[in-house]
């Protein structure tokens, strides 16, 4: 087993052994990379034509000659015997990746202080885990999980068609009682039990106990479940498995489908982990550029930001007047979606580097989002790997201020806990927009 560490943006040397697999994805759009062909590769976001930035064009790696160079893609992805750990650009000489679990944490509202943060290979694992009360709550949003089950009964009560065979064999001498089926929706089923089985599982880890026990919300899905699954029987484990091996496609219940796939992973950890199949794609990753822009809006959102969502047409700001012009003189409606913004206010988050100065698109997508919403500043957030820093510019014009902001990422330090301080007071300055 070959395992090559390298961070997000950058470059390194590929060993010719591991060149055979990693040319199956090198180059190739994650759009491409089928998770029904592969549905041991947990790609976030899970909806990748869902955001502006066009996640699903993005490629993993790109490989020329013995060099593979990395983009925003950050996380774990592995072919055959060949493991890739892209950690992110502020991650530590020693391996320590403090930012990319920081960022985790911060978007899937994960205990910051009670998980302990670990750089062994168990790390890909441990996001399962975190991950798991965060698609539980989606999921549980839609409701509980029920579906049609076909139950037997042998009583005076009849409610269905009568089972004959099983009537002679259970009820001859006759003493009132009839065997007899019926077919009802019920919340105990493959799927709730196979969250449960999850649920069970976890609490068996050393960090199980605080990962479903760090919210109200998480510890009342877990009863919900709890409650629905009264047949739960942990020797039935793998036959839940086994049934849960084709996915779940229901119009309703969407959110399902995700933690049924996370459940799968959790529950077949050691199978996926020393059994994997030849030229298959297994994985966590992570779009940078998505992660960093979740992130930032669970600090700007305290200061009153808003956050469209461009794909969903939801939030979006008007470029013309009156809605009939936006369909006239485009058929695809002029709405502006900044990443965030508010009254006098648009930001747009940005994970590469702007210390040598911002794209002429970017900076023309801003000042016309600023010019239709009459906005007085504008700018860009960025993470800074030197110090905190904003630098102020004024437009010509109808005037108006630019405003490129560093938001420096916390290095040097050697405990978590630390560093989570540092990052907490690095992320005032723009609590104070």
């Amino acid at each position: 087993m070959s395992l090559i560490q390298i961070t997000d943006n950058s470059r390194s040397k590929v060993p010719d052994s591991d060149k055979a697999s990693l040319l199956k994805i090198s180059d190739i759009k994650i759009g491409e990379l089928s998770l029904d062909d592969n549905p041991n590769l947990l790609v976030f976001p899970r909806d990748l034509h869902r955001y502006g930035d066009e996640i699903s064009e993005n490629c993993i790696i790109s490989m020329r000659d013995d060099e593979i160079s990395t983009g925003n893609i950050m996380g774990f992805v592995g072919v055959n015997d060949t493991q890739l750990d892209i950690k992110s650009r502020f991650a530590k000489d020693d391996g320590e990746d403090y930012f990319l679990h920081y960022m985790l944490q911060k978007v899937f509202s994960i205990n910051l202080f009670d998980i302990k943060h670990t750089t062994r290979q168990e790390d890909i694992f441990d996001f399962l885990l975190y991950l798991f009360p965060h698609f539980l709550k989606k999921a549980l949003s839609q409701g509980l999980f029920k579906k049609y089950r076909r139950f037997e009964y042998n009583d005076a009560n009849i409610r269905g068609p009568i089972d004959v065979n099983r009537h002679i064999r259970e009820n001859i001498p006759f003493r009132g009682a009839v065997a007899y089926s019926t077919r009802e929706h019920s919340y105990d089923n493959e799927v709730t039990q196979l969250v449960r089985h999850t649920i069970e599982y976890i609490r068996t880890k050393e960090h199980g106990g605080t990962i479903l026990n760090n919210d109200p919300e998480t510890k009342s899905c877990i009863t919900q479940i709890t409650l629905a699954t009264q047949s739960y029987n942990v020797r039935e484990r793998m036959k839940v498995i086994n049934q849960n091996l084709r996915p779940i496609r229901h119009p309703y219940f969407s959110a399902y489908t995700d933690l049924q796939n996370l459940c799968l992973r959790i529950l077949r950890h050691e199978s996926l982990k020393y059994g994997q199949e030849k030229d298959k794609v297994y994985g966590v990753l992570f779009d940078g550029a998505w992660l960093w822009e979740e992130y930032l809006n669970t600090i700007l959102k305290k200061s009153g930001f808003r956050h469209p969502e461009n794909k969903r047409h939801k939030g979006g700001l008007r470029m013309f007047k009156n809605e009939a012009e936006d369909e006239t003189i485009s058929k695809n409606s002029r709405r502006l979606y900044p990443d965030f913004w508010k009254k006098d206010f648009i930001l747009d988050a940005k994970y590469k580097r702007l210390h040598n100065g911002v794209a002429r698109e970017d900076l023309y997508q801003v000042v016309s989002y600023m010019y239709s919403t009459k906005s007085n500043n504008g700018g860009f957030v960025y993470p800074s790997e030197t110090k905190q820093d904003t630098i102020n510019y004024h437009l010509a014009g109808y005037g108006g201020i630019m405003h490129i902001i560093g938001l420096r990422v916390s290095h040097g330090v050697s405990d978590f806990k630390d560093y989570v301080k540092e990052m907490n007071e690095s992320e005032k300055i723009i609590q104070l927009l």
